[in-house]
């Protein structure tokens, strides 16, 4: 699962077993990269409050399907499979349309996202590469194009967020050798009015 100790489901307790009842899945399946948290607790629950708000929050203006699709470029580019397959499996429930999905993965694996993309979508794109990549070269040029873009100043923070948090966690899993064996692929806190509610559906 990975290459720390992790604590299962059925024998945690305390804390930890409090926060597991938040986040499980069906048949009480908690997702390995929140397993391996469970030394300590408390960094699970900030990994979780952190995630439920810059993914799944209903204050949120950016679509969801376009931050997902951010997570999954950013998670490519970090050559971090347990992610890319994650959240492949995310923005496809999202989507809903398996000839765009179909699309967006082949623009991932050619690095063509940002053409495949027009307009405010496509220098997001370019944003996410730069930050992933090459963040001691970003400048304020860089963000000035985004913000001559149709975006708000808001859902620049909403990308900010995203491909940040994708970079943090990205390397969580890939440091920790963390795999998705025993995973439902895809699952999510969907209840995005409800910041609190952090169970996975």
């Amino acid at each position: 699962m990975s290459w720390i100790k992790t604590i299962e489901y059925t024998e945690a307790k305390g804390k930890l077993k409090s926060l597991y009842r938040r986040v499980k899945g069906p048949d009480d399946n908690v997702d390995n990269v929140l397993k391996i948290h469970s030394l300590r607790p408390h960094t699970l629950e900030g990994h979780m409050v952190l995630y439920k708000a810059v993914l799944h929050h209903s204050g949120n203006t950016l679509p969801k399907w376009y931050l997902e699709t951010l997570g999954v470029y950013v998670s490519h580019l970090n050559k971090c499979d347990y992610c890319y397959d994650h959240h492949l499996a995310g923005l496809q429930r999202l989507l809903n349309d398996d000839s765009k999905t179909k699309e967006i993965i082949v623009a991932i694996q050619e690095d063509t996202l940002g053409s495949y993309f027009k307009g405010a979508y496509s220098k997001g794109i370019a944003y996410a590469k730069k930050l992933t990549l090459s963040v001691q070269k970003v400048e304020k040029e860089d963000f000035k194009l985004l913000q001559d873009s149709e975006f708000t100043e808001g859902e620049l923070l909403e990308i900010n967020q995203v491909v940040s948090y994708f970079n943090y966690v990205n390397r969580s899993v890939i440091g920790l050798g963390a795999h998705t064996q025993g995973d439902i692929l895809g699952l999510s806190p969907n209840q995005n009015d409800e910041p609190n509610n952090w169970g996975h559906s």
